[in-house]
C-alpha cells in the first residue's frame, strides 16, 4: 500500500469509528464531536472506559495496536454494562463492528464507577497474560530480539549454538512491514507450520532514528534478501517473502556504501588496501594437511582442539542392522564394498563403544590427507609441530566464467577467493550503466528500488525511459561470513539493502555446544554465558557473577523473611 493508501485508510477507519461511537460518547457525557477527531477521539476514549491515557500510544505502534483493538472493543461493550461472554464473542468475531449495535441501543447506559478487577481468577489470569505479550512484543520488535546462532558460517567468531540478543534501537528500528502477524513469532507457527503473517495488507518502510551507523567490519543481523523458504532448512518450492518475514541472517558487514570492494586469494580488500578486522574477528581458510606416515586425528581433537574435520572407518562384516544405527555419525559412505566398508564421519567419529555395540570390527583409517578450516594463526602453529609433513592455505585462483557467484550471470568469473572489484551502492549516488556492468546493479534496480528495466537492443530503459546512469534511492552493505570458504554470504547472492537490516548483535546471553546434536549431547559454554560480542580481548564472561549476584540477592531475602517471621 502506498501513503496515500494508507491515509485513505486510516481516515476510513476514523469514520468508521465515528459512526459505531459517537452515541456512546455522548452517553458517557462528552460531546459527539469528539469521537470524530483522529487521536483526540482515542483519549476521551480512554477515559470513557476508565483507562491510562498513555493507551493511545499503543495505537499507533505496528503489531502493538493489532493486539490493542480487541482489549478495546471488548472495554467499550464493558464500559456499557455488556460483559457476558456471549458480548465479548460477537464483538471479537465481528472486528468491533457489533459495537454499532450497542451505539444504537436507547436502553445502554454507561458505567462511570464500572470495577476494573476480573470477576474470576481465570479473567485475571488472561488480563495478565495479554498485556505480558504485549509487554514482550513491544520489547521483541523495537528494542531486543533474541537469536539463535544455528549455522559456522561465523565459527570461532560467534559459535553454533551461541543464544545472541540483538538491538534493534542501535541501527533504529525497522518498523513492521507485515501489518498482520502472529505475536512472537518470526514467519511460521510452532507446531501447526504454518505461515504467521498475511501477505497483505503492507505498510510502507520506515526506520526509527538510531543511535549508529553500520560500520564497517560490524557483524549484523539482517533479513536474508535471496530467501525463498517458507521455512529455514526445510528445502521445498520457492515462495515470496516480505522483507520482514525473510529468514534472518548474521555475517560480518566487510562493506559499506560508498566502498569498492574485491577478495583477493581469499582476502578482503577495501578501496585498493586489504581490510584490517577487528582483534576479536576469527577469520577462517580451508586449509590441507599431508602427512605420508599419516595424520592422527586423536592428536588434531585432544591436543589442538581442533574440530572441523572428517574421519574414515573401516568395518568389516557390516549388516543392514548395524548400519542403521551407524547412520546417526555418517556424513557419507566412501566405499560400500562389503569386505572394504568405509564411512566417513565428523571430527567428532564414531562413540568408543561402538565396536562392543555393534560386535562388529571398526578401525580409524589413518589419513595421509585431511582437510581444516582454520585461522591463519592456527595454521602457523600447525606447521612449526611434526603432524604434517605440509599444511597448506586452499586458494581457488583459476576463474572460470560461472553462474554460481554474483552477479550469477555469464561472463563474470568471480569466485569465493578471486572476487570483484564491485562498487557498493550508495544512497544518492550515481554509476554509469551498460550492458556489461548491468548485471550486478539488475537486481537492485528492478527488485529492491522497484523500477522496471529492459534490455532492447543493448539499450537500457528503466521504467520505460533510455538511460545510460542509475542514482540509488537507498544504501546497501556487503555481508561476509568469518568462516570464509564455508559461508553463503554476498559472494552468492549479492547486496545487502539498508530496508533489510534487522541490528545489531550485542551479547552473547547463553551458549550450547552440541545443540544440533540432540540434548542429551548438550554442553554449556559458560566461558560465553554473558559476553558482549563486540570488544577488543578475550571476550569477558559476566556470566558466573550475575548467577552469583542473583544467589547473593535470594540468600539475602531469605534471610529477611526469617528475620520478619521471628519478629
Amino acid at each position: 500500500m502506498t501513503a496515500l493508501e494508507w491515509l485513505l485508510f486510516f481516515l476510513f477507519i476514523q469514520i468508521l469509528h465515528f459512526g459505531g461511537t459517537w452515541k456512546l460518547y455522548q452517553k458517557a457525557g462528552f460531546k459527539a464531536w469528539q469521537a470524530a477527531i483522529p487521536i483526540y477521539n482515542a483519549i476521551v476514549l480512554m477515559q470513557i472506559i476508565r483507562r491510562p491515557k498513555w493507551w493511545v500510544i499503543l495505537l499507533f505502534i505496528p503489531i502493538i495496536n493489532l493486539m490493542m483493538f480487541p482489549v478495546l472493543w471488548v472495554e467499550t461493550m464493558r464500559s456499557f454494562g455488556k460483559n457476558t461472554t456471549k458480548d465479548t464473542a460477537l464483538v471479537l468475531l465481528t472486528l468491533g463492528v457489533y459495537i454499532y449495535t450497542l451505539n444504537y441501543d436507547n436502553t445502554a447506559t454507561h458505567i462511570k464507577d464500572r470495577s476494573l478487577s476480573p470477576r474470576t481468577a481465570f479473567g485475571e489470569w488472561i488480563n495478565a497474560l495479554l498485556f505480558a505479550i504485549i509487554a514482550a512484543t513491544l520489547v521483541h520488535t523495537y528494542f531486543i530480539q533474541p537469536y539463535i546462532i544455528p549455522t559456522s558460517s561465523l565459527e570461532k567468531s560467534l559459535l553454533v549454538g551461541d543464544f545472541l540478543f540483538v538491538s534493534k534501537y542501535h541501527y533504529g528500528a525497522r518498523i513492521p512491514m507485515s501489518a498482520v502477524a502472529f505475536p512472537m513469532v518470526h514467519d511460521t507457527l510452532p507446531l501447526v507450520k504454518t505461515r504467521s503473517y498475511l501477505k497483505k495488507p503492507q505498510l510502507p518502510y520506515f526506520r526509527l532514528p538510531g543511535l549508529q551507523k553500520i560500520e564497517r567490519n560490524e557483524i549484523v543481523t539482517f533479513s536474508w534478501p535471496a530467501d525463498t523458504v517458507r521455512q529455514f532448512f526445510v528445502k521445498e518450492k520457492g515462495v515470496r517473502k516480505p522483507i520482514d518475514k525473510k529468514s534472518n541472517y548474521v555475517k560480518r558487514c566487510v562493506g559499506i556504501p560508498g566502498d569498492t570492494l574485491s577478495v583477493v586469494d581469499g582476502f578482503v580488500h577495501i578501496n585498493g588496501k586489504q581490510t584490517q578486522l577487528p582483534e576479536r574477528a576469527k577469520t577462517q581458510y580451508t586449509h590441507i594437511g599431508y602427512n605420508a606416515k599419516g595424520i592422527s586425528s586423536k592428536q588434531l581433537r585432544e591436543k589442538f582442539n581442533l574440530k572441523d574435520f572428517s574421519r574414515n572407518y573401516k568395518i568389516k562384516n557390516i549388516t543392514q542392522p548395524a548400519f542403521n544405527q551407524l547412520i546417526p555419525y555418517i556424513t557419507q559412505v566412501v566405499s560400500n564394498d562389503r569386505d572394504n566398508f568405509i564411512v566417513q564421519t565428523s571430527g567428532k567419529g564414531l562413540p568408543q563403544d561402538m565396536p562392543r555395540k555393534l560386535g562388529l570390527p571398526i578401525q580409524e583409517t589413518l589419513d595421509q590427507r585431511k582437510v581444516f578450516t582454520l585461522t591463519l594463526a592456527e595454521a602457523e602453529i600447525l606447521r612449526s609441530t611434526t603432524l604434517f609433513d605440509s599444511l597448506v592455505r586452499q586458494v581457488r585462483t583459476q576463474k572460470t566464467p560461472n553462474t554460481q557467484f554474483f552477479p550469477n550471470a555469464l561472463p563474470y568469473d568471480w569466485n569465493e577467493d578471486q572476487f570483484g572489484p564491485l562498487y557498493i551502492p550508495k544512497k544518492g549516488a550515481t554509476v554509469s550503466l551498460s550492458p556489461q556492468n548491468l548485471p550486478l546493479y539488475k537486481k537492485v534496480i528492478r527488485e529492491y528500488e522497484n523500477n522496471t528495466l529492459d534490455l532492447k537492443a543493448n539499450k537500457i530503459f528503466i521504467n520505460g525511459k533510455e538511460t545510460t546512469s542509475y542514482t540509488f534511492k537507498q544504501n546497501y552493505y556487503w555481508m561476509m561470513g568469518d568462516n570464509r570458504q564455508k559461508s553463503e554470504d554476498s559472494r552468492f547472492w549479492g547486496f545487502v539493502p539498508e530496508d533489510h537490516i534487522v541490528g545489531k548483535p550485542v551479547l552473547v546471553w547463553f551458549s550450547i555446544e552440541g545443540i544440533n546434536d540432540g540434548i542429551k549431547n548438550w554442553r554449556i559454554r559458560w566461558d560465553r554465558v554473558m559476553t558482549t560480542v563486540k570488544g577488543e580481548g578475550k571476550p569477558f564472561a559476566f556470566g558466573p557473577y550475575v548467577f552469583g549476584g542473583l544467589l547473593l540477592w535470594q540468600i539475602i531475602v531469605i534471610i529477611r523473611r526469617r528475620k520478619k517471621a521471628k519478629a
